[in-house]
């Protein structure tokens, strides 16, 4: 096993994770998290800034701004401005977090963010919220399915794609602690609570939720939890045993658990609310076709934009539901033979 990356045996699983397979399962959503631990962040420090372009409540600055109205700044509709300010702030000593949806920031500056922000090394940190297709009925004007590609290609810039809304609490502390831009991935539906306040996390470190030798499935965001259910049916179906990856930082991607992995078990499967190319994926094959060269299948929008529509069937019509994890890995097990 890879040092440093945190591994979560059988054991450790029933300490430290939910019951995903519980009928009762708990689903909260991933902004909530943020919320949470935005707070949390302001607390400790009052240089944490909270700067929004009018999305408050979606973004669940709400709460934040009632608890710290001094460090809270609304601008309106004007996403290139917000970097522009935080960027400012930023050089003065403040922890400025910008928020609004991830279609429109980092979607709308992006030049902002890529000039302003990495270039500069600011210690901006961006919250993009209901990114993915499980937006649901706003469509695809507002899904962002593409952003994790844009973000990652920036220099300096930290790719953190939390799996649940306590990993992303934890997810907003920790990145208000650490120097640099940063990016924040969540998102808008209710989703699975996977994690426990005793779940291990770190920065750069991705976590085995479950172990197995037949098939790695490297995943990140919310679609964690699809492929904990797939690779349970992979067992008791298929007699396939699967590597549980959750990869939640993105940039820098912890390439030993990767490689690991792919060592390991001799097939990947990739599974991300995202375009299947350039994204969360994307980077894991560029580590294996360096370090160790293996069988991978791509989970995630192929090449289309998203729909308006119920979340999780928007889930399931874009091929990133538990059975499509569960072909996928199939095709994956058989190539490695």
């Amino acid at each position: 096993m890879s040092s440093g990356t945190p591994v979560l045996d059988a054991a450790a699983q029933r300490m430290h994770l939910a019951d995903y397979r519980a009928a009762d399962l708990k689903l909260v959503p991933t902004r909530n998290g943020f919320g949470e631990g935005l707070i949390e962040a302001g607390s400790r420090s009052r240089d944490v800034l909270g700067i929004c372009a009018d999305l408050s409540e979606s973004t669940r600055f709400e709460g934040f701004k009632k608890a710290y109205p001094e460090q809270y700044i609304e601008i309106g509709v004007s996403e290139q401005m917000l970097v522009a300010m935080a960027g400012g702030l930023a050089a003065v000593g403040k922890i400025p977090w910008i928020a609004s949806y991830a279609m429109f920031n980092p979607g709308r500056s992006w030049e902002q963010v890529r000039t302003i922000m990495a270039l500069n090394e600011t210690n901006v940190k961006i919250a993009g919220a209901h990114a993915g297709v499980s937006v649901g009925p706003d469509g695809a004007t507002h899904q962002a399915i593409e952003d994790i590609a844009i973000m990652r290609v920036i220099p300096h810039m930290t790719v953190v794609v939390p799996c649940d809304s306590v990993q992303t609490k934890k997810a907003a502390i920790a990145l208000s602690e650490m120097w640099g831009p940063v990016y924040l991935r969540f998102g808008r539906e209710k989703s699975a609570v996977i994690t426990t306040d005793e779940t291990p996390f770190e920065i750069g470190k991705a976590q085995i939720l479950r172990e197995g030798n037949d098939v790695a499935i490297i995943a990140c965001g919310i679609l964690v939890y699809n492929s904990l259910v797939a690779a349970d049916r992979l067992s008791a179906q298929h007699g396939i045993e699967c590597r549980v990856v959750n990869n939640h930082t993105v940039k820098p991607m912890d390439e030993a658990a990767v490689v690991d992995a792919a060592r390991s078990c001799g097939s990947i499967v990739t599974v991300e609310e995202h375009q299947r190319q350039a994204g969360m994926g994307s980077r894991v094959a560029e580590i294996l076709a360096q370090h160790h060269p293996v069988p991978i299948e791509f989970i995630g929008v192929d090449d289309r934009f998203g729909q308006s529509g119920d979340p999780f069937e928007l889930v399931e019509y874009y091929g990133m539901g538990a059975d499509s994890i569960v072909e996928a890995a199939r095709r994956a097990h058989s190539r490695k033979k």
